[in-house]
């Protein structure tokens, strides 16, 4: 099995991608949050940086509804020494729908449909997708469908939801995955819901076939989760939480190199807390704690009960 890192904007940006990478180091490609701009910002210039990716498979993401854009984009990304490129088509965020991007570029089948016939006749690069399987009515992915498999795409990464389920629990819809790996010729990657062993069990087995599974939400929750699914049977959680404070504490040192203050190293570092938290028995107490803390040494006291004092949820 191979194993996708989902890009979270805002979360799996370069610091953490270096961080994992050093500690777990089990992820087969790193995917980069999307850029949107026709020129690159420096923060995401220094994201995509060769240097500060080294060792990993990255591949930049492309969020956009204009070829023109996507091309400017992508002659960009190349600049760095990229081939591959990833092109958006799953965000739900209604700041990036209400544009008709992300997944609410998934309306416009038409308009979708000469996008892609305009950037694969001039990218320089493989296009890779993820998407979703439609807006509103899981009906839409048939034609959704034809129209992906009319173009050389080096995978489709399909997260079987519709725009308007945003994220909610039970809402994957299995029989649209089923009739990609029925009737696409492309290589597919299985991305959604998968946030314990036993989620990831459920999906190979519906799709035994299943050779690449992208995973977001719960790898944040559980930065091992690649690891226990690889290790079949053995669970080691005396391990993983020696891996998991040794990938804390470099994220920490990342975090705190790049910024400037405690203040802004804790607003990222709760960020992340907020999904960790849960992953652990008992955290509430030390969760407030931890929510409250103003400074570095204070947060790091409450960070060093927690894994002392709780065990991590297998």
């Amino acid at each position: 099995m191979q194993f996708y890192m989902a890009p979270m904007e805002g979360i799996t940006g370069y610091i953490y991608r270096k961080a994992y990478h050093k500690c777990f180091g089990n992820m087969d490609r790193y995917f980069a949050p999307f850029i949107m701009s026709r020129r690159l910002n420096q923060k995401e210039i220094r994201d995509i940086l060769p240097e500060n990716n080294e060792g990993m498979e990255l591949i930049p993401q492309i969020l956009t509804n204009r070829a023109e854009d996507f091309l400017a984009i992508a002659k960009e990304i190349r600049q760095y020494g990229y081939d591959k490129v990833n092109l958006n088509l799953g965000c739900p965020s209604p700041t990036v729908t209400s544009r008709n991007r992300g997944s609410g570029f998934l309306a416009l089948p038409k308009e979708l449909d000469r996008f892609l016939e305009e950037i694969f006749e001039s990218c320089p690069m493989t296009v890779s997708i993820k998407t979703r399987i439609g807006v509103e009515d899981e009906e839409e992915w048939p034609q959704l469908l034809e129209i992906f498999e009319k173009y050389p795409l080096e995978e489709l990464i399909i997260h079987p939801r519709l725009k308007t389920d945003q994220y909610k629990k039970n809402t994957i819809h299995w029989e649209a995955f089923k009739k990609a790996e029925e009737s696409s010729r492309h290589s597919l990657c299985y991305n959604g819901d998968i946030v314990s062993k036993d989620d990831y069990e459920k999906v190979v087995q519906r799709f035994p076939g299943t050779e690449k599974i992208m995973i977001g939400r719960g790898i944040l929750k559980k930065p091992w989760l690649a690891e226990e699914i690889s290790n079949g049977d053995q669970k080691d959680s005396s391990r993983y939480k020696e891996e998991l404070f040794e990938f804390h504490e470099e994220l920490l040192k990342g975090y705190m190199d790049y910024m400037s203050g405690d203040r802004n190293t804790l607003y990222k570092m709760k960020e992340l807390w907020a999904y960790l938290g849960t992953s652990f028995t008992n955290p509430e107490r030390y969760m407030k704690k931890i929510r409250k803390s103003q400074h570095i040494s204070e947060y790091r006291i409450w960070v060093g009960n927690l894994f002392r004092e709780q065990d991590l949820i297998l």
